[in-house]
């Protein structure tokens, strides 16, 4: 059982409290650090946590703290972490792990010179539907990854700090693009070196000097593409959707918004919270059955402590969210630009020299395939190309 130490009593550091809890869990909260007295007082009550500070650098080096949880503003991240290298404390790190790729380096090499273990909270990366479709990906189901998109939109975060660019970094591109960029990566292959980023981001509603809706494609050295679509305008809840398209067939993943699990009130009732982001709590609800879980939060945390214990890398490291705030850097400066903007990385531990695989698939010795088809009266046709002169023909299969 490890002993834990949240940084941050707010919304995220709850919902890392009540997944480390949930199911009878082993690892427990022990410490916990938040700058006003009374969120710390409040949060130690609800989860029976024995240890309080207001003093962020006491919290992390209480000799109760095996492992420290940061739940923090995206500008306090840096800080925490290096804290967390001078007292030889494990540290998980909520998303993204800097406000840019520099702030992100600085930590994942510090960790690693001080030899220290560093996880990166991406919980979108083990909802249950990402691991069943990575499996499916990794086994090759749907053959060569050719494009990979994921989407998360909703009306806004839940905090001030989010809205000032200074404090956060970003906008929706480093808030959202964050989960939606590494989702990508994990399907194109987290070996593959994304190469350049296409951007428009606009603010087209909050009075706010940060994008609060963007869209992005992500070119990859093997010719795969990476597509995020990000809102902070989004009405309606939280939806959170992927698509992966290979070679030899197609995944859709619905993980929140519409899951299956519907629900109409009048309001009869007291009301109250339904599921993040949720506009309403009147009409059609879309509830959660377990949001903690269908949001990843249990399986990440028990890669997270498992590797903490056998001594080995999580799925979802430090490094890797170095990659996801390089690829977002890119992405600010083709905004900017509207020009491919090359992803600038240093420090690259992936594959290099990968090109993309050949187009030209053989049908015969003297043509090349490109597609067949069952017609709806059962006949087959096939379309090919004469490796001679280059010209298209269809060779039919009548029934």
């Amino acid at each position: 059982m490890a002993k834990v130490c949240i940084l941050g009593g707010g919304f995220i550091g709850r919902f890392y409290a009540d997944s480390l809890h949930g199911q009878r869990g082993r690892d427990r909260v022990s410490t916990v650090y938040a700058r006003r007295e009374e969120t710390a007082v409040r949060f130690a009550k609800d989860y029976g946590v024995p240890h309080y500070f207001t003093n962020m650098e006491e919290a992390i080096a209480h000799p109760e703290t095996e492992a420290v949880v940061i739940g923090l503003p995206n500008h306090v991240h840096e800080e925490a972490v290096m804290l967390c290298v001078k007292h030889k404390k494990p540290v998980l790190c909520t998303k993204p792990l800097g406000r840019n790729a520099e702030e992100a380096l600085r930590m994942t090499e510090a960790c690693e010179k001080a030899g220290v273990f560093a996880g990166y909270l991406e919980d979108l990366c083990y909802t249950p539907k990402f691991l069943k479709s990575l499996d499916s990906v990794n086994r090759g189901a749907i053959g060569r990854v050719l494009w990979a998109k994921s989407r998360e939109t909703h009306p806004g975060p839940h905090s001030d700090w989010f809205w000032d660019i200074q404090k956060a970094g970003g906008g929706a591109i480093l808030d959202l693009g964050c989960h939606c960029i590494e989702i990508s990566r994990n399907f194109i292959g987290k070996d593959i070196r994304p190469v350049e980023v296409m951007c428009w981001a606009d603010t087209q509603v909050k009075p706010i000097e940060a994008e609060d809706h963007a869209i992005g494609l992500v070119k990859y050295e093997n010719g795969a593409i990476g597509q995020f679509e990000v809102s902070w305008t989004f009405r309606g809840g939280m939806d959170l959707r992927d698509e992966v398209m290979g070679t030899e067939g197609t995944i859709w993943v619905n993980s929140f918004l519409r899951t299956g699990f519907e629900v109409f009130t009048t309001g009869a009732g007291e009301g109250g919270y339904v599921a993040e982001k949720s506009e309403a709590a009147t009409g059609w609800q879309f509830p959660v059955g377990d949001e903690a879980h269908e949001l990843g939060y249990t399986n990440m945390f028990t890669d997270m402590f498992n590797a903490l214990e056998a001594g080995k890398e999580p799925a979802e490291t430090f490094y890797d969210g170095y990659v996801v705030n390089a690829i977002i850097d890119a992405a600010y400066k083709s905004a900017k630009t509207k020009l491919w903007e090359p992803v600038q990385l240093p420090v690259w531990r992936g594959k290099t020299g990968v090109t993309k695989p050949s187009v030209y698939q053989e049908y015969d010795q003297d043509h090349w395939f490109i597609k067949d088809e069952i017609l709806p009266n059962g006949d087959k046709k096939v379309i090919l190309k004469k490796k001679a002169t280059g010209e298209i023909i269809e060779v039919a299969t009548w029934k």
